[in-house]
């Protein structure tokens, strides 16, 4: 009932052990709270908040027009329905050094397990587009020693991403993963990498957690957890899919009740409203609400 049971710095602890078991965690993306609890009832291992999915849900394409209190507070309101750890998208950090820092901190007090930093320029562009730029590398270590630097809980872990391999190839993106570790990154995500062999490359180079972007209409190969967990990845995310097929179902349910009327034929396509209050735990709140109303006047 209400929020997860599990305090936040025990959600860290347990994360960071079943990541150092070098078995894949499955990171379904949340587009709102009910969906990050519907992501743990199915057996997932996280929950990834997508910094893309964030301006979606405001009606804004994914170029940095995002705030840090925008992003902490919805944050907050998904890691708090989950027993699992989630993973933020913090973009660039939201300023120079000293605001990521303050970015940290913020999320830290949200309640989330971890966040990334990229090494985009701002404004930043979403990761599987064309006409990216990154920072050079000072820039890009300033940031991730800020980050570093910033936090309070040991165990919240700060990832390091990097978009140069779609600017300058896979080399420079080894390079510069290499250098992030070496900044302190806890772990890196090398976005929009084509496929399994660059995956692999990557693993090879670096002796941190890696996470793998599973994202749809993107740059790389959709690979399989069990493909992924073969190369070395611990994390895949899955950061747009769900809210996609959110949207693919509204459109095609607003379609029919233009067309017919009615909303009759898609029933059978809907969770059901006993599906929907087992997932809210209905059944407590009124039991909760018994026994703190039970007297008469």
């Amino acid at each position: 009932m209400l929020y997860a049971q599990t305090p936040v710095h025990e959600k860290r602890r347990l994360f960071r052990e079943r990541l150092a078991s070098g078995e894949i965690m499955r990171f379904p993306g949340a587009f709102n709270p009910l969906s990050a609890r519907l992501i743990e009832r199915k057996g997932f291992e996280g929950v990834y908040i997508s910094g893309a999915v964030l301006a979606a849900d405001l009606g804004l394409p994914d170029i940095g027009l995002t705030t840090l209190t925008e992003v902490a507070g919805r944050g907050q309101q998904i890691a708090r329905m989950t027993e699992l750890p989630a993973i933020i998208d913090a973009d660039t950090g939201f300023g120079e050094p000293m605001n990521v820092a303050r970015t940290i901190q913020t999320l830290e007090d949200a309640g989330l397990a971890g966040t990334h930093i990229e090494d985009q320029v701002n404004p930043k562009r979403c990761g599987h587009l064309d006409g990216k730029q990154v920072v050079d590398d000072d820039t890009a270590l300033k940031r991730i020693r800020a980050a570093v630097d910033g936090r309070r809980d040991p165990n919240f872990l700060i990832m390091a991403r990097t978009d140069i391999r779609a600017v300058d190839g896979l080399a420079a993106a080894i390079d510069r993963a290499k250098a992030l570790v070496d900044a302190g990154a806890d772990a890196i995500f090398p976005e929009a990498l084509t496929g399994p062999d660059e995956f692999a490359a990557v693993r090879a180079a670096v002796d941190v957690p890696l996470l793998a972007n599973m994202t749809e209409f993107g740059k790389g190969e959709l690979l399989t957890a069990r493909q992924l967990e073969d190369i070395g990845i611990n994390i895949v995310i899955y950061p747009v899919t769900l809210l996609r097929l959110a949207m693919g179902a509204a459109m095609t349910g607003l379609d029919t009740i233009r067309a017919e009327g009615t909303q009759a034929g898609l029933l059978g396509k809907m969770q059901t409203r006993a599906e929907l209050y087992e997932l809210l735990d209905y059944e407590a709140y009124g039991q909760f609400d018994t026994n703190v109303f039970n007297f008469t006047l």
